[in-house]
């Protein structure tokens, strides 16, 4: 599924891309929303997951950046628990491990990545 991550960049399904996105994988098909922007860049709040929570998928796995400089905010924790989304942090090459790994037993995945720092 995602076959490469380096500091800014992302390969998808083949397709390479330079700025933050969201994966959303259920029952087999993943999309990708390329160009995720956050209401404060490097802060992520409940709003700027909002394909995500209208999803609800088992997991929600979010990158930080290379040097996990995103913070994450306490209301995404609390909204996901409240959702009963299993959500893991981490900073994004460590991420993009553990989506892949979570890929084939999961009903249900998302992945939220920033790129860059």
């Amino acid at each position: 599924m995602i076959e490469h991550y380096s500091f800014g960049e992302i390969t998808v399904q083949g397709i390479r891309y330079t700025k933050d996105l969201i994966i959303l994988c259920q029952g087999g098909t993943c999309k990708v929303y390329p160009n995720w922007w956050r209401k404060e860049g490097h802060f992520l709040q409940p709003e700027d997951l909002e394909v995500i929570w209208e999803a609800r998928p088992e997991y929600l796995i979010v990158g930080t950046g290379a040097s996990g400089v995103m913070r994450v905010d306490q209301r995404v924790i609390e909204k996901a628990k409240a959702l009963g989304i299993k959500l893991e942090v981490a900073r994004t090459l460590e991420a993009v491990k553990r989506f892949n790994e979570l890929l084939g037993s999961a009903s249900s995945l998302a992945g939220a990545f920033h790129l860059t720092c």
